[in-house]
């Protein structure tokens, strides 16, 4: 036994010779992480030291909390805006002055039309002010289901669905369909509203320079090969183009054939956003498919807002049946919003009729945006951004001072120069911190049917004046 004691202790003794270095150190450094996991304590005991009451009150008077929102300047202009005494019509009343309006979306001239307000003073008198509820507990009225039906035969769809608000709508709509993982193309000029249902869609981004076409096809070759390379991932991914018809931050409009065969070409789906572009382009108005001649039906998803050409609040989606009541599901603006009150349903209707009855007021509010558009070309130190027949336009500074804040005070001393000469004009407004790609400064010019040759004439020649007053 013995022998085999001393054979078995030689055996050790020549293994751990024979051991790797690294293990050996592996192996000590466990063993005195161990010893010191025993032996030493995982905290240190404080000593336990009560303030007196004095002391508490001082330190309570030197607590200083964080500011619930960031410090603003009572210069800002959201906290100094001008006051409109009655109707934005064709004349409005600005701080208790009269100016010709180039400011409000009133681009066919019917928020004082007589029969749009009598529809809608009927409809007050039969139904009340609003609804209390939405669309689907006791908020849906017989006038909700005539809008709708109109609106899908005037956009020669199948079907159409109304939202109580024009910028709930495209911010419900792409949240109904992308979801999180799938992929979404998007203009970077985009509006705020599509920035905001792309938030809430948590879908992937990917962003393009603002009608660059070129850059598009590049995103979705990349994409391409990249679905290549997991091809039950690509499978399962939901891929969207969305686009605006009349760009409200750039008043470009979006190249629409150009779109369509990317569509086809690389299997994606098109949300147009039409609320500057339904009512004013195409020979019956029905917006940027009817301006270049395409089958409405080619597009998955139009929207727009009831805010602008028909003069009443809320807005609309329009397409094929299958893809609208899906939002009547998921849409959350038309789902949990109370619905549109009546008498602004029965505005919209009215609004309907005299733009079917109507169709030349397109023709002549094209006529008034391409003369003042014309007029405005050539001002020394100002460029003018957005289509000749866009009746929402901006006037930008050729250059920038360097600074955001001075070019937005250089540009607020034109308008008030106009104001003060009664032509109401205004600055594009922005959420500076939270726009993805934020615009340079401007002054939106809007057009309406109902301005004059002279007014037109008068608001160009005074604009050049001031920007001759204040930029030199």
């Amino acid at each position: 036994l013995r022998t085999f004691s001393d054979l078995n202790t030689m055996l050790e003794t020549q293994f751990l010779f024979l051991a790797p270095a690294y293990h050996l150190i592996l192996e000590g450094i466990l063993i005195l992480w161990i010893v010191r996991l025993l032996f030493s304590k995982t905290y240190k005991l404080q000593e336990r030291s009560d303030l007196t009451e004095k002391e508490k009150e001082e330190l309570i008077e030197e607590w200083q909390p964080e500011p619930l929102v960031p410090p603003v300047s009572k210069e800002h202009p959201a906290l100094n805006y001008n006051i409109v005494s009655g109707p934005p019509n064709h004349k409005i009343v600005v701080n208790g002055k009269e100016c010709i309006n180039f400011a409000s979306f009133n681009f066919l001239g019917l928020l004082a039309n007589e029969r749009v307000k009598n529809a809608a003073l009927t409809s007050l008198r039969k139904y009340g002010v609003g609804t209390c509820g939405p669309r689907g507990f006791y908020g849906t009225f017989d006038v909700h289901l005539e809008l709708e039906d109109r609106l899908a035969k005037f956009m020669r769809t199948e079907e159409a669905i109304i939202y109580s608000y024009g910028f709930a709508t495209i911010a419900s709509a792409i949240p109904a369909y992308s979801k999180r993982g799938d992929l979404v193309f998007v203009d970077e000029s985009a509006c705020f509203a599509i920035q905001k249902g792309l938030q809430a869609s948590r879908s992937n981004l990917k962003y393009f320079k603002h009608n660059d076409m070129a850059d598009l096809e590049r995103l979705l070759k990349e994409q391409e090969a990249e679905d290549q390379k997991n091809p039950r991932k690509a499978r399962v991914t939901r891929r969207f183009i969305i686009v605006e018809g009349l760009y409200m931050n750039t008043g470009n409009i979006c190249p629409l054939p150009e779109l369509l065969k990317l569509k086809y070409k690389y299997k994606v789906r098109i949300f147009l956003e039409e609320s500057l572009s339904f009512g004013v382009l195409g020979e019956h108005g029905q917006g940027v498919t009817e301006h270049f001649g395409i089958n409405i039906d080619d597009i998955d998803l139009i929207s727009a807002n009831m805010e602008n050409s028909l003069a009443s609040v809320g807005g609309f989606c329009c397409g094929r049946s299958f893809v609208i009541d899906h939002q009547r599901l998921s849409g959350q603006g038309y789902c949990f919003s109370a619905s549109l009150p009546p008498m602004l349903a029965s505005a919209a209707i009215e609004a309907l009729n005299i733009m079917e009855e109507n169709p030349d007021i397109f023709s002549v509010l094209r006529e008034k945006c391409q003369r003042i558009h014309n007029m405005l070309q050539g001002i020394s130190g100002m460029k003018v951004v957005g289509e000749s027949f866009s009746p929402a336009f901006h006037l930008q500074l050729e250059k920038s001072t360097g600074s955001r804040e001075s070019d937005v005070k250089l540009l607020q001393a034109i308008i008030d120069y106009c104001t003060d000469r009664q032509i109401a004009l205004t600055q594009a407004r922005y959420l500076d911190k939270d726009e993805k790609f934020l615009p340079p400064p401007s002054i939106r010019v809007v057009v309406s049917v109902e301005q004059t040759e002279e007014e037109l004439d008068k608001a160009a020649a005074l604009i050049k004046e001031a920007a001759q007053h204040n930029l030199h």
